[in-house]
């Protein structure tokens, strides 16, 4: 199993548990994650802590053996779930996060991390294009100004640089989200589903751009995709030709 579930009263615990592979999601920790929110609802549990086994929270996506349409439509359908669940979902950050983790906790309502986690999305070092949909949820999470330098730069923040922008709500470590995640569960269920019902309505999905969809497609079928996949397995710099 690629998720370990841990239940305690009206909480759960669900942890990716690939360190091998630094916690990165491939298919099957998707099924097992979507999975585990739906029993979560089914129990009746209130709030949904998500975390990754030492040494990382999530360290991005892992593509062997899997089509990548099919992993890409699997994450959208993951996020979407997260965003959208009636329960409260809250991301504790211990480790980097980036690309899919990032995406993951930034689907979350709520996230804690430790000052040193670091949160990224480098696309743009990798010469792919996320959806339209993760990048207004960067925006709306963390603001416009950090979402162009994640997106546009590829810049990481640390836990303790997005804690003082807001989104990160507390500093800590998964004791500290767990604690968190009992206090929300003992607040009335019905209140929480209907703001974050009117919340989810505020932030609603973004219609199809067909400019946006050209260019994301134009990206991933592009020679830099494969020339940023070789250089991130061989370790050195990319040389990007824009082709």
């Amino acid at each position: 199993m690629a998720v370990k579930l841990s239940w305690s009263d009206f909480v759960l615990v669900a942890t990716i548990d690939r360190p091998q592979r630094r916690n990165a999601v491939d298919q099957q920790t998707l099924v097992e994650l979507e999975d585990a929110l739906n029993q979560a609802v089914a129990r009746e549990t209130r709030a949904v802590v998500i975390t990754g086994t030492k040494p990382a929270f999530c360290s991005g996506a892992d593509l062997s053996g899997v089509r990548e349409t099919e992993f890409t439509d699997a994450l959208h359908k993951f996020l979407v779930q997260l965003a959208t669940s009636p329960i409260v979902t809250i991301a504790a950050i211990d480790g980097p996060a980036l690309g899919a983790g990032a995406q993951i906790a930034m689907s979350c309502d709520l996230r804690v991390a430790t000052a040193q986690s670091i949160i990224g999305v480098p696309a743009a070092r990798l010469g792919l294009v996320v959806n339209h949909w993760t990048v207004e949820r960067l925006a709306r999470e963390c603001s416009w100004p950090v979402a162009r330098a994640m997106l546009l730069a590829a810049r990481n923040y640390s836990g303790a640089e997005l804690a003082n922008l807001g989104s990160v709500h507390r500093l800590g470590d998964l004791d500290d989200a767990i604690s968190w995640a009992t206090e929300i569960s003992l607040l009335a269920p019905l209140s929480i589903a209907g703001h974050k019902a009117a919340l989810n309505a505020s932030s609603q999905a973004p219609e199809i751009d067909q400019l946006v969809q050209w260019a994301r497609d134009r990206a991933w079928a592009s020679s830099d995709v494969e020339e940023g996949r070789s250089a991130f397995i061989e370790k050195r710099p990319a040389k990007f030709k824009g082709e």
